[in-house]
């Protein structure tokens, strides 16, 4: 074992024991030089049989998380190997695993269960579109982490695995009895995405009943049958999840996540809630309610089926391969029910990936037009299908504008300067009274100023020009460098300031900087994009070469001489 105080590679220092496992030993630790927590998993060779096998399998886990990037999965940042150990440093999820809630307080209240799936279940809908599908295998609330925020982290993927169409079964048989789908122990073909939907809903049953699926006969129980007053509805969706037969149970992530979201839509009570009041309502109401109940059955009819085409949508958009065909079927969905943010939230993973070309622009900016990505009029969304989003969830739509304004200053390439700009300006517009998207809105505002300067303006416009816009960006290092802000949102504002401070000459031309503070400038943002320790940063800062764009810029400074020296 790690002893207390011991620094590990130089950087990380042990602080004490958070968990340990059959062949692993994780601690928490920290890099005193960046202020940061990790944790640290360390397998040991010695008492571990076939510890190659086990190394194989640990190495085929690392590269598998390196390769993931979603909020409810930790990050992989770095692995050491010594003589007699193999260590994993990864994110430090704080909380504890639900198994902990389990024992502390036995079953958990329904609703935050719910919750609970729903997360659970996005992200088991982000792993099985990965191309290839990643199938996890050991959903169980000890590989939950439940955090202070109330929202979970997904651990341990020591048995997760890549689908592979052409195999006939998995090479090995893994997964905890009792939560796992019979088709993980041999006999019944390879585990699939369908795998994983059991697995949950034996977890799901653990959480909200605190009986454990692990005692024999190792199948659950009807859970209303433990505990009357839980929801029918999710009896059902537990029941489907669970069923020995994959054919049976949903038969992808998007199709749970939907009946989750409408649990009460499905449970007895509120059925028989519903007859009875169209009961009531048709023997008072006599022939006319029968008007009224043909035409509102139609309506809940077309509803249902609404919301069933738009889920179909999208769970197709989720399994093509061809990012075209994703595009296309993320924007049919978009015109079945533009004022739902799953089909937005889905196509932008598609789209921000650090580059925006003219097609992907004009996908982004038909939103608030006419036309759809075809070219053709849909009646069924309006003039501008992102108001109906507006009216329907507003803090979405708010940092959809502000995320996407962002991303166009960062990384599409137009043919002139302006062009970026004036695109960006009409997505920070539309959310200005927002205090971070306000801050962006000046920058914008000005920046666009100084680029509509020509010869023959008077110095004095330049000037200020200049002077708003340097303040500005000021401002919004400092806003980057608090705390509170995530790693991703300083990255991109990094990258922002870096795009405005690209052309350094006319700042210090203007004089409303000199060199030194504009060398200064840049040497704070090395300084912030080196400390970014995460595997996505660090990638994103490599493939993007920004060491090397600071390195040019200053450069620039260096060599240059301002008009009149």
């Amino acid at each position: 074992m790690l002893e207390i105080g011991y620094v590990l590679d130089g950087k990380y220092k042990i602080l004490n024991v958070v968990g340990r496992g059959g062949m692993s030993v994780v601690y928490l630790a920290m890099n005193e030089k960046a202020n940061k927590q990790w944790a640290v998993k360390e397998v040991r060779k010695d008492g571990v049989k076939d510890f190659e096998v086990v190394k194989q399998s640990l190495i085929a886990e690392i590269d598998m998380l390196k390769r993931l990037d979603h909020p409810s999965l930790p990050s992989i940042v770095d692995v050491i190997e010594e003589e007699d150990r193999f260590l994993i440093v990864m994110d430090y999820v704080q909380g504890n695993s639900l198994s902990v809630a389990l024992e502390e307080y036995g079953a958990q209240p329904q609703e935050l269960v719910i919750e609970w799936a729903k997360q659970l279940c996005d992200v088991l809908g982000y792993l099985h579109t990965r191309q290839p599908a990643i199938i996890y295998r050991d959903m169980k609330p000890a590989n939950i982490m439940l955090k202070p925020d109330g929202n979970v982290t997904l651990i341990d993927f020591g048995t997760a695995r890549e689908f592979k169409a052409h195999n006939a079964a998995d090479t090995t048989c893994l997964g905890t009895v009792g939560y796992a789908a019979p088709e993980q122990f041999g006999g019944m073909g390879q585990t699939d995405e369908r795998t994983d939907i059991y697995c949950l809903g034996t977890t799901l049953y653990h959480l909200v009943t605190g009986k454990s699926p692990c005692e024999n006969p190792y199948e659950p129980k009807i859970i209303r049958q433990i505990n009357p007053s839980l929801s029918s509805g999710l009896e059902k969706i537990i029941m489907k999840c669970t069923n020995l037969n994959p054919d049976e149970r949903y038969q992808n992530a998007a199709e749970l996540m939907y009946d989750l979201e409408h649990y009460d839509e499905i449970d007895e009570q509120y059925i028989k809630a519903q007859k009875k009041k169209i009961r009531l309502f048709a023997a008072t109401m006599a022939i006319s309610v029968c008007c009224l109940v043909c035409s509102g059955a139609n309506h809940l009819l077309a509803v249902s089926k609404k919301q069933d085409n738009y889920m179909e949508k999208i769970a197709e958009g989720d399994a093509a391969t061809d990012n075209n065909e994703k595009m296309d079927l993320y924007t049919e969905a978009m015109g079945i029910d533009p004022g739902r943010d799953t089909a937005y939230e889905r196509m932008l993973g598609q789209i921000l990936d650090g580059e925006i070309d003219n097609e992907e622009l004009a996908i982004i900016n038909s939103w608030c037009s006419i036309q759809n990505r075809k070219g053709t009029f849909n009646n069924d969304i309006g003039y501008y299908p992102i108001n109906e989003l507006k009216k329907t969830n507003k803090e979405y739509y708010d940092n959809l504008c502000f995320e996407i304004g962002r991303n166009i200053i960062s990384y599409y390439e137009g043919k002139t300067d302006f062009d970026k700009y004036d695109y960006a300006y009409n997505w920070f517009e539309r959310v200005k009274e927002d205090d971070k998207a306000h801050k962006y809105y000046l920058i914008v505002v000005n920046k666009r100023r100084v680029n509509k300067l020509q010869t023959g303006k008077s110095i004095d416009d330049s000037i200020k020009a200049y002077q708003a816009l340097w303040e500005s960006i000021g401002e919004l290092e400092r806003d980057a460098k608090k705390e509170e802000e995530s790693k991703d949102y300083k990255l991109l504002t990094y990258i922002n300031i870096l795009e405005f401070v690209s052309n350094p000459e006319p700042f210090i031309d203007s004089g409303v900087c000199d060199k030194m503070q504009m060398h200064k400038l840049l040497v704070d943002v090395r300084e912030e994009l080196a400390g970014m320790d995460t595997r996505q940063c660090k990638d994103k800062i490599e493939n993007l070469n920004l060491m090397g764009r600071i390195e040019e810029t200053i450069n620039k400074i260096d060599s240059y001489t301002k008009t009149g020296e």
